[in-house]
């Protein structure tokens, strides 16, 4: 007997590039052990703050105490999105007029802005318009919900920069796409980059001049590593972009610089009160986000701005250092290889572009790590799993897609580990070739 037929969307579902070595390396049954950099799960411990939230949940004075976990209202505890607006205000941003909701997640703000900037695939309503490369989940929430995207393509130059086409260009592509909303990750995943403050003006001047929604996704805010300030949509002031209040979204997250992944808290912030009230009509079918992990991250509402600086500071130099010693390793190990500029979030692209054969295909160069490949290192056979980049860009049947020599690299192993990838990567690289 058959059974009933998936719907056309479930039938046409493969794996997120960010899970997909994972998914195939549990296929395997021999000794080998994984090093996993194909997925942002921070491997680090969460703000002291939280972590004594955590530890007292059933404490006296605790609202968990007598052991019920109630509903929250939609919007989420007042205390949870005042910790996010506190969070903005340590970065220096002016939180005054700002609307906040707990999401499950970065994730779900993610849907939520899709469903209310973009309209229905298929009709003369707008796309959703990405900057390639872009993090695929844009994407994937974007079909889950019928909508369509769009993109403007970024180059990665031979020095490890990825480099935006120039403002006409983009103007010409938002005229011809007639997008409801741009997305801008400033502290970019997946390419590592930093958009300075003039870029995110630019990009933000396009934004007012052809009426779209700005949406900044700042789950990496104050991970730079260039520069000496933090950028966000929140710093951008009415004298630099007239028009610019009322029209920004930005989404947030406890995952990343707090490193909570599992935790699934995200927010949702705007400056238009009107998206804010149709955004928790749109979330009440979802009723509210993890009650227990809203009040871990809400410890964060009543920490000062000196400490939260303090913790930026030391996020950056974790991370900074690991970026360095990969970039430097990875092109001394590889000649010819490229890996983008290490600036900012955790996140690097290695393109292989000018360091194998023409035919080289990264996706197949993964599948091969995740599925037979190995090395030995340190006198234990390892293998490594990464994101192929070519799910990370938006192409048109038939055309060549850039992402199709390149890898991400996440920084979320400790250090001695992280240590180790531009061996396993050369070493890999070698089995592969010679096959």
């Amino acid at each position: 007997m058959s059974g009933p037929s998936l719907s056309a969307h479930f039938a046409s579902r493969q794996p997120s590039v960010i899970r997909l070595a994972q998914i195939e390396f549990a296929k395997r049954q021999d000794e080998v052990e994984d090093l996993n950099v194909a997925i942002g799960n921070v491997s680090l411990p969460m703000h002291p703050a939280m972590q004594a939230r955590m530890r007292t949940l059933g404490d006296p004075g605790s609202p968990f105490a007598e052991g019920v976990v109630g509903y929250s209202a939609t919007v989420g505890l007042a205390e949870t999105n005042a910790a996010f607006l506190n969070i903005i205000a340590a970065s220096g941003c002016d939180t005054a007029g700002l609307h906040s909701q707990i999401t499950d997640g970065g994730s779900q703000a993610m849907e939520l802005v899709v469903v209310g900037c973009c309209g229905p695939a298929g009709s003369d309503e707008k796309p959703l318009l990405l900057i390639d490369a872009a993090y695929t989940n844009y994407k994937a929430f974007a079909e889950r919900v019928g909508r369509d995207t769009a993109s403007i393509t970024r180059t990665l130059g031979d020095d490890g920069r990825f480099s935006l086409p120039d403002r006409a260009e983009i103007a010409s592509t938002i005229a011809a796409t007639k997008p409801g909303a741009m997305v801008v990750i400033p502290y970019d995943n997946p390419t590592g980059q930093l958009y300075d403050r003039a870029a995110l003006i630019g990009l933000a001047q396009l934004c007012v001049e052809h009426d779209l929604w700005l949406i900044s996704d700042e789950a990496y805010r104050e991970l730079y590593y260039v520069g000496d300030e933090a950028v966000s949509v929140w710093s951008l002031t009415e004298e630099e972009v007239p028009g610019i209040t009322g029209r920004r979204i930005s989404i947030e997250t406890s995952s990343k610089v707090w490193n909570a992944c599992g935790l699934r808290i995200g927010g949702l912030v705007t400056d238009s009160p009107e998206f804010h009230a149709r955004a928790v009509a749109e979330n009440t079918a979802g009723l509210c986000s993890n009650v227990i992990g809203q009040y871990i991250f809400g410890g964060l509402a009543g920490e000062s701005h000196a400490d939260l600086q303090r913790w930026f500071a030391d996020q950056r130099a974790y991370y900074g250092g690991m970026l360095e010693d990969f970039t430097r390793r990875t092109r001394d190990l590889l000649p010819g290889v490229i890996v983008s500029s290490p600036d900012a979030s955790i996140y690097s692209v290695v393109d292989f572009r000018n360091a194998a054969p023409a035919d080289f295909d990264a996706l197949d160069f993964v599948l091969f790590c995740s599925r037979e490949g190995s090395v030995e290192v340190d006198g234990r056979l390892r293998t490594l799993l990464a994101a192929p980049m070519a799910g990370f860009y938006s192409v048109p049947a038939g055309e060549p897609n850039p992402g199709r020599t390149q890898l991400r690299i996440a920084y979320v192993a400790p250090p001695a580990e992280m240590a180790l990838v531009p061996d396993l990567l050369a070493g890999l690289l070698e089995t592969y070739l010679a096959r």
